[in-house]
């Protein structure tokens, strides 16, 4: 994970096929009081439909925090997911979440 222009946090995630059959949501991290909103931006490789964005989607809505899930979907290819949340969220939260969803976090 890197910080980016303007306090964005980029990571690379990449799954090894389709996440459709993931279905439990973690609460993966308590969001901490008083801190101002934060933008994190990340790849996901491996999703190929709406159903995959809706598992990865609902895994991270289920962190505590976060407010808004935007994702722009590349069928094979790597696809942009954008997380706004009240509060600062975790690598590790974030990297948990994707991978419950049946994905994983891959390094720069």
């Amino acid at each position: 994970m890197t910080l980016a222009p303007e306090g964005r946090t980029e990571i690379d995630l990449a799954g090894g096929g389709c996440a459709c059959c993931a279905t439990d949501a973690t609460d993966a991290a308590a969001p901490r009081a008083g801190a101002a909103p934060v933008e994190v931006s990340f790849g996901v490789v491996g999703m190929t439909c709406g159903n995959c964005v809706a598992h990865v989607t609902e895994e991270l809505t289920a962190i505590g925090g976060v407010e808004a899930v935007e994702v722009e979907l590349v069928g094979g290819g790597v696809s942009a997911v954008t997380v706004r949340s009240s509060t600062p969220v975790s690598d590790a939260a974030i990297a948990a979440a994707v991978e419950e969803a049946g994905y994983a976090v891959a390094e720069r």
